[in-house]
């Protein structure tokens, strides 16, 4: 299906009118004008079929696409001077709009009319026959700015909450914190904050365990500050939530509340938690506790800042935490805590106890001896340059971490080696070392990698041609003059053949601005 173009009534029957309507909800999530517009003649299909199911169904869709309702309200009053949708499709609809005869679909599109009277008309038509579905369209007219529109859909936007909390909260709360930044956004926002209070308890916990990650700390947040979750509610928030941020919160709330009531039992389970922020809060609660000797067990931590709390416990303690990771480290099974604990807490001299550890049989293990021979400035060229070809990814990427430093020590060509590898954590590598040396250098490989078969590492190739090439065609009467191309004829003919085999992958605005660039800068023979 072609994005802009008019749909015919067998296109709505093409996998059912809510297939058509779900492609179209996609092209205007991220397309243009004429892609909205495509959006609006699928939905009057659906209208005119007369389904109110199928109708309330396509409403949901375009709901639960993030901005698109907020698109479809501004692409009501604009309509571009060109092309063949001079006048915006939802302007038709005022005069098919009828308040005891319309369906949803035709409710929603008339309430984003340009017309104030239509979209009063269309706010009375959906409060006179209300469903979830229509609740985003009606949230958007409360943030109007025409007074009796705005004034009409709060009353019944109030009126709804207080009636039915748990069957419109869902469908208000998305909207309402996208409008909560608008001039006359907080209203809603407020509403929804009223009817949270004196809802049941669970309408509450239905929105905490559904929903996107900023309605369900919105409403963690209420409940927090009105204490409606107990103790080992908080705990269960802190150790199984899926979002960060309500899982330090949890274990911030629960932890507090652990120090006032000694529960030193709930601050030692938070302490073995698998999530490093909900140990950190867990290990401050044990430490405003008085237990520094459970927190010093900790030395080890894979995070840093459980670390770094846990040597605080141990200065007051009289340990000290160099011998402890050294002692450690010259273990046969060193934890990967202490490798780096002892790179952040030693010096030069500890270097050879990480050196032997570059060769040990387990990835993890080399991989963290290379990261603390660089936390320490002790990276020798020659001694981390095998591991660039090192079976486990996470090796490979600390050491070219390590070595991009010290690219002068490393073989002219071996960069290039990598690039053109079979293993694409060694193409990345290699593309990462050769950065930094030059633009003719860096536009050489970029154009290589936009042919990569990892689409990720040509996405990256992709980006720096189209950087290095809006830099190359900037105008000369700039401030910051165009960078130089300093190749010979026979290097500036690689990339001249380069930029036409990489033509296809960056675009057509990439390609021509690259090619002016590549003309003007052309070596004499």
């Amino acid at each position: 299906m072609r994005r802009g173009s008019r749909v015919q009534p067998s296109t709505v029957g093409e996998g059912g009118p809510l297939g058509a309507v779900r492609v179209a909800v996609d092209g205007a999530a991220a397309g243009r004008w004429e892609a909205l517009n495509h959006l609006v003649e699928v939905l009057l299909e659906v209208d005119d079929a007369g389904d109110e199911g199928v109708a309330r169904s396509a409403l949901a869709l375009v709901a639960g696409a993030a901005g698109v309702v907020i698109r479809l309200d501004r692409h009501a009053r604009q309509a571009p001077w060109y092309g063949p949708y001079q006048e915006s499709t939802l302007r038709r609809v005022g005069a098919r709009f009828s308040i005891t005869t319309s369906g949803p679909v035709a409710m929603a599109l008339a309430s984003m009319h340009g017309d104030g009277r239509i979209r009063e008309r269309a706010v009375a038509a959906m409060v006179g026959r209300p469903c979830p579905e229509m609740m985003p369209f009606l949230v958007l007219r409360t943030a109007d700015w025409v007074k009796p529109v705005r004034d009409r859909a709060r009353a019944e936007l109030a009126l709804l909450l207080a009636d039915d909390p748990g069957g419109y909260l869902p469908a208000v709360l998305p909207m309402a914190l996208r409008l909560d930044a608008r001039l006359r956004g907080g209203f809603a926002v407020t509403q929804i904050r009223a009817a949270l209070l004196s809802a049941p308890a669970e309408v509450w916990r239905g929105l905490l365990g559904s929903g996107g990650r900023r309605q369900r700390r919105f409403v963690f947040d209420i409940v927090l500050a009105q204490g409606w979750l107990r103790l080992p509610d908080y705990v269960t928030c802190a150790e199984t939530d899926s979002d960060v941020g309500i899982r330090v919160r949890a274990a911030e709330a629960a932890c507090r509340e652990a120090v006032w009531s000694r529960r030193h039992d709930v601050l030692r389970r938070l302490a073995r938690s698998v999530r490093a922020e909900v140990r950190v809060v867990a290990l401050t609660g044990l430490v405003r506790a008085g237990q520094d000797s459970d927190v010093a067990a900790y030395l080890e931590d894979d995070a840093p800042l459980v670390r770094a709390v846990a040597r605080d416990a141990a200065r007051r303690l009289g340990i000290d935490a160099r011998e402890h990771y050294r002692t450690a480290v010259s273990a046969g099974e060193p934890a990967l805590g202490a490798i780096v604990g002892l790179a952040e807490t030693g010096s030069a001299a500890d270097t050879p106890l990480l050196r032997p550890l570059l060769s040990h049989p387990q990835a993890k293990v080399r991989a963290q001896a290379v990261r603390g021979l660089r936390l320490l400035d002790a990276v020798v060229a020659q001694e981390v340059l095998p591991l660039l070809r090192d079976p486990s990814p996470a090796v490979v990427r600390e050491a070219t971490t390590a070595l991009r430093p010290l690219t002068g020590a490393l073989p002219p060509d071996l960069p290039w080696e990598l690039l053109g590898d079979v293993r694409v954590e060694l193409r990345r590598a290699g593309y990462r070392l050769l950065c930094g040396h030059g633009v003719d250098v860096e536009l050489r490989a970029a154009l290589m990698l936009t042919l990569d078969p990892d689409p990720r590492l040509a996405e990256r190739g992709k980006a720096d041609v189209t950087r290095l090439a809006r830099d190359g065609a900037r105008n000369t009467w700039r401030r910051t003059p165009p960078p130089e191309l300093p190749v010979t004829v026979a290097q500036h003919g690689e990339l001249v053949a380069l930029a036409a085999r990489a033509a296809a992958a960056v675009g057509e605005d990439t390609s021509r601005m690259l090619t002016t660039w590549l003309a003007r800068t052309r070596p004499d023979a």
